[in-house]
């Protein structure tokens, strides 16, 4: 782990496990998960189905009924994150820690204007209305990049672009300036361009108001390029836990096989490795125990 994360943990998890429905047979998503958080980007790799997902909305208990969730410790601050009510999470969620979602199409609403919907965001945790509400929105836009933020605001989802599309859903989530951002395949639609124009916003974002930032992807190169530590997951497990500049050297047969499995332009082959997985990568990892 490094130094910063042990410095100034924003975030510290234990033994995170998540079952959907309660018979023996029944789909464990997470299984003993662990990691600390610090004021860095960390990064959250895996293929579709790995629980990348369900480990962002599990941190926020965003997930539905049917899951069975359990935690040594989800310690945020001075909050037990696993044992919080529902009330004591209202307060935690946008405020202390937001996210972004993944696709911008499906998670604004696509009958309010722009500008309400990030104007509800600072209502709620800010308490601000009419004018300075108004003025407070358009200063959002205007940090995230957003040309021309009055006209913006009056428009609808669907006459947005994708990547301005993103930069709204930035701009929600910084309203409340929250410690935490879970960003969720933020830049998974998007085309190079734009994709790396995020990108430098948020760690811009991230660098000038020390946030800790999950990022979390399927594309290793990206997580390896943009984060400074990452977290690899495969079948609802964390396998190898290393720091970006380390990637080259991973030592698990899965990280290495996503690593051999990508063209390089410095390294040319006629054809691409194919992963081959071992039933053994799903096994279980013993229990995390300590600070």
């Amino acid at each position: 782990m490094n130094d910063i994360s042990a410095a100034l943990p924003l975030l510290r998890v234990r033994n995170l496990n998540v079952r959907f429905g309660a018979s023996p047979d029944a789909v464990r998503a997470l299984r003993n998960v662990s990691f600390d958080l610090g004021r860095e980007k960390l990064g959250v790799v895996g293929e579709s189905g790995s629980g990348k997902s369900t480990l962002g909305r599990a941190l926020l208990k965003l997930l539905p009924p049917s899951a069975n969730v359990s935690a040594g410790t989800m310690q945020f601050s001075n909050l037990d994150l696993s044992a919080a009510s529902e009330k004591q999470m209202l307060n935690v969620r946008g405020r202390q820690i937001g996210m972004i979602m993944q696709d911008p199409k499906y998670a604004l609403d696509p009958t309010m204007k722009v500008g309400d919907q990030i104007g509800e965001a600072v209502t709620l945790h800010l308490g601000k209305r009419g004018r300075a509400r108004r003025r407070h929105v358009l200063d959002m836009l205007d940090t995230v990049q957003i040309r021309n933020p009055e006209r913006v605001y009056d428009l609808y989802a669907h006459q947005i672009s994708g990547g301005m599309g993103q930069r709204v859903m930035i701009a929600m989530t910084l309203v409340a300036e929250p410690k935490i951002i879970i960003a969720d395949e933020p830049t998974s639609a998007l085309d190079v361009t734009v994709r790396r124009k995020l990108l430098v916003l948020l760690d811009g974002l991230v660098s000038a108001r020390g946030i800790g930032l999950i990022f979390i992807t399927h594309d290793l190169d990206l997580a390896e390029s943009f984060c400074d530590r990452l977290l690899i997951m495969y079948a609802g497990q964390i396998v190898e836990e290393l720091g970006s500049a380390d990637l080259k050297n991973a030592q698990h047969p899965y990280t290495r096989g996503l690593l051999a499995s990508l063209p390089r332009l410095d390294r040319p082959v006629d054809r691409l490795s194919v992963l081959v997985r071992d039933a053994a990568w799903s096994k279980d990892i013993s229990q995390r125990t300590g600070p």
